[in-house]
């Protein structure tokens, strides 16, 4: 084998693996997010709250192969992003539920256990509000796969956690989500399993 030959397939094999790897969460990637200090995912399904508002209730399980754990990663209304872009750390982001299409959401309602701020899924065919809104916070320019974040609710400015209460029946073992007032090591997240899209050309 000639040395170009041999350069070009060590070059092939790079940009596979490293394409294989997707560094970056990317807008449009189907994720699902690890609660790091209790490695629950965060997980929805068809169940509302009985209190609260009354909405679709978000919780957090330790089977990781559960598909109701997905989440498609979207821009906001007023400032969609474009397929395959990575996230850059500090931007505003929805989180779809990938089987019921609803966005991940917060607002002022008690959450049902620890009486925190209720987290919930709102929305009719992945349109919500502003309340469906998400700052994502890393320490990079983007966020990548292996960063460990805080996600930030923007009309509330209270922090997306996974607290140590688990509901009964019809949920039984799921842990409460809720958001509270300050970030800590209780409100650490990181991308986990999903499809993550090929970064387009360029990460501007």
């Amino acid at each position: 084998m000639s040395l170009l030959l041999c350069t070009l397939f060590i070059t092939l094999f790079v940009d596979i693996v490293h394409a294989a790897g997707f560094q970056f969460v990317t807008c449009g990637s189907v994720i699902k997010l690890a609660h790091i200090q209790s490695n629950v995912r965060l997980h929805s399904h068809e169940v509302r709250y009985g209190s609260g508002s009354g909405q679709q209730s978000v919780t957090g399980v330790t089977d990781t192969g559960d598909a109701n754990s997905y989440w498609v990663v979207k821009g906001t209304q007023d400032k969609p992003c474009k397929r395959g872009v990575p996230i850059k750390c500090g931007t505003v982001i929805r989180l779809n539920h990938l089987q019921t299409r609803l966005n991940l959401h917060s607002h002022f309602f008690q959450s049902p256990l620890s009486n925190n701020q209720e987290v919930s899924a709102f929305g009719e065919n992945g349109e919500g509000d502003s309340g469906d809104y998400w700052t994502v916070q890393c320490d990079d320019d983007f966020w990548r796969r292996d960063d460990i974040i805080h996600l930030k609710h923007k009309d509330t400015g209270r922090y997306l956690h996974a607290s140590h209460n688990q509901f009964g029946r019809p949920i039984s073992g799921q842990r409460e989500i809720c958001a509270i007032p300050s970030q800590g090591q209780d409100t650490l997240w990181q991308a986990m399993e999903g499809i993550y899209l090929k970064p387009s050309d360029g990460t501007s």
